[in-house]
């Protein structure tokens, strides 16, 4: 995914279909310099990682 589209879900007050390994997750932050997102996976909240955007998957 790209740092654009990554932001433009982050901010987006509807939920976007988006997977990490599989699992559907909730993009907290976007970090531009990184190209890393702050996620988490949708049933389990507490489960807070930085991952690389080229990672996450749009469905």
């Amino acid at each position: 995914m790209n740092i654009q589209r990554a932001k433009e879900i982050a901010s987006s007050p509807i939920m976007a279909n988006v997977t990490y390994n599989g699992t559907q997750i909730y993009i907290q932050h976007v970090d531009e310099s990184n190209e890393t997102a702050r996620i988490f996976p949708l049933n389990e909240p507490q489960y807070e990682q930085s991952v690389p955007l080229h990672q996450l998957m749009e469905h």
